[in-house]
């Protein structure tokens, strides 16, 4: 039997125990000159780098992520009135890595083709799993 694998094609934390990390992809203020959309071409040499790099770190990724959508927050009590910021403006989409070290961790979500660029970066924070 093939190994078990996410929807979105990484490995299974079962067959992982090293330390787990959530990559949170952050919006950072930046020159709005530097961050114009790449071209198609651009786009494509994009794409075959990330592939690259999805083969590279194969055993490291746990789950891919993926940009977030609409949410909600759940309380108790109905949330008080105001304006709030929504998570969405503050982070662009997520992924979880396993890796021996927080550096390790950093050094894979670093090499994510088109995660670390002008307007975006990564923090890397250690998932503690109950138990």
């Amino acid at each position: 039997m093939g190994q078990p694998v996410t929807p979105t094609g990484a490995r299974t934390s079962q067959e992982n125990d090293m330390p787990k990390y959530l990559c949170l992809q952050r919006n950072v203020p930046t020159d709005p000159a530097s961050a114009d959309k790449p071209s198609p071409a651009q786009m494509q040499a994009m794409y075959a780098k990330f592939n690259a790099w999805r083969e590279q770190f194969a055993k490291n990724l746990v789950d891919l992520g993926g940009r977030l959508g609409q949410g909600r927050v759940a309380t108790a009590d109905p949330a008080p009135d105001g304006p709030f910021v929504e998570v969405k403006e503050l982070v662009g989409g997520y992924m979880i890595v396993s890796a021996a070290s927080l550096d390790e961790a950093v050094q894979i979500a670093r090499a994510c083709p088109g995660l670390v660029r002008p307007g975006s970066g990564v923090e890397v924070i250690e998932i503690h799993a109950p138990g």
